[in-house]
């Protein structure tokens, strides 16, 4: 665990992937299509999450399984953006996911692989090293899709561990898979809209609706902070006092891919710089859009996240109770 020593920030991504990105001139079925070279870039929710905090100036513990050919590629890719990680080796091959833009249509389309098995053993030992830290992380962040041979529990085991050693548990994660970490008492979860809309039980895109469901879901599973992307329409951010809406930037995106890790990452490295959830809030909408800007799965710079952060409209929302 020398790797993760001092890190203030520890990510665990349990489903971690070699993102393969490329374009073509035209998307046409059943064609030999010519694309341009490939470019790769370590992937997984909280594998990006780790490389937009690096590059915004914060440290943290990456801790992932990896294996086969594919695994060793992701551990240098990985290697070569300077993070500090904790590899668990696996019997099955890490997966590849691919992404592929069109340059006639300006559509990006996203090819995601559900990844090899993990046995017992391999997803066991992940909630370990992250009960093993030390000193304890501030933050502890899980993000992105379970591979199969997981249990559906596993974010729910990941709060658990966080709680037991004192730190704070970030969860990024969809469908029933969110709600055993709901359960135990996540710190932060970020979900966009459809899986809040799944999560909370309405199909209503109301400000109010929405905030009023958030306050439901604080209260019942005494989480502290929702921050829920909403794409083009910015982002809400609700506590059980303060509920706060950021517009969203006017871009015209050369990717989507990697615009939610990066969002998370620059909140989580506001609140590590400054309590302030209006803040955190600006610097999460700007490192989404940041992310925009990018082709294939590069995902946000900070120079763009910092500039982005300055143009960010932050305005209370619903029944704001007090700031």
């Amino acid at each position: 665990m020398a790797d993760a020593a001092l890190a203030p920030i520890a990510t665990l991504t349990i489903n971690p992937a070699v993102d393969v990105s490329t374009t073509v001139k035209k998307i046409v079925p059943f064609t030999k299509m010519r694309c341009s070279p490939e470019h790769r870039d370590p992937g997984g929710g909280g594998i990006n999450v780790a490389r937009v905090l690096k590059r915004l100036g914060i440290d943290a513990a990456t801790i992932y399984p990896a294996g086969g050919g594919t695994g060793q590629l992701l551990s240098s890719l990985i290697e070569r953006e300077g993070l500090r990680s904790v590899v668990i080796p696996t019997t099955h091959e890490t997966r590849q996911d691919i992404t592929v833009f069109d340059e006639m249509s300006r559509q990006q389309y996203r090819f995601v692989f559900p990844g090899e098995p993990l046995a017992e053993m391999e997803w066991q030992t992940c909630l370990k090293l992250i009960g093993a830290l030390s000193p304890p992380p501030r933050f502890v962040v899980a993000s992105g899709s379970l591979p199969p041979g997981v249990p559906e529990d596993f974010f729910g085991r990941v709060v658990l561990a966080a709680k037991e050693m004192g730190s704070r548990a970030i969860i990024d994660t969809a469908g029933p898979l969110l709600k055993p970490a709901l359960e135990h008492g996540a710190y932060l979860i970020k979900p966009n809209l459809g899986e809040y809309q799944t999560l909370a039980g309405t199909a209503s895109a109301d400000e109010a609706a929405l905030i009023g469901a958030g306050r439901h879901l604080i209260e019942r599973y005494h989480i502290e902070i929702i921050a829920l992307s909403m794409g083009p329409a910015g982002a809400l951010l609700i506590t059980r006092d303060i509920a706060l809406r950021a517009k969203g930037l006017p871009i015209e995106p050369k990717s989507v891919s990697g615009a939610g890790d990066s969002f998370l990452a620059a909140m989580i490295w506001s609140l590590m710089t400054d309590d302030s959830l209006s803040r955190a809030l600006r610097y999460g909408v700007a490192g989404g859009s940041a992310a925009l800007l990018n082709p294939g799965t590069e995902l946000c710079r900070a120079e763009d996240v910092h500039r982005l952060a300055s143009e960010v409209v932050i305005v209370p929302a619903g029944n704001h109770r007090h700031d």
